[in-house]
């Protein structure tokens, strides 16, 4: 894999919301980053986290499976994750082909992400 398509995983915080931005291409073999970082919800105590993939090109079931066991994990802990796009057509196809989409609390970008009021609080 040559360094333009490596996967990055970079996060921040804003608002009370920790912001994680995937870019590249996530497999099995990148999607450790991803995790990572995302175990930093634990510790970051902001109310919500945002996982942009604006910049992910291609993903694999890898992605999903992370992204699905940390929705699991915000929802025991009574936190929201948002995943944001605009997602690539590969992204879209792959929520869409397994049905994961209504998992998942979704965003057009990550300004929309950090104003929408969590479901279980109104806030």
């Amino acid at each position: 894999m040559s360094d333009e398509w490596e996967a990055t995983v970079t996060h921040g915080a804003t608002r009370n919301a920790l912001v994680v931005r995937v870019g590249g291409d996530i497999d099995h073999e990148s999607a450790f980053r991803l995790e990572q970082a995302l175990s930093l919800t634990r510790r970051a105590g902001r109310e919500r986290t945002v996982v942009d993939l604006s910049g992910t090109d291609f993903a694999d079931s890898s992605i999903l499976h992370v992204l699905l066991e940390a929705q699991r994990a915000h929802r025991a802990r009574g936190m929201l994750m948002v995943v944001c796009g605009p997602f690539s057509d590969t992204v879209r196809r792959l929520f869409d082909v397994t049905g994961t989409e209504g998992f998942f609390v979704l965003a057009d970008d990550v300004g929309a992400a950090l104003e929408l009021p969590d479901p279980a609080t109104g806030r």
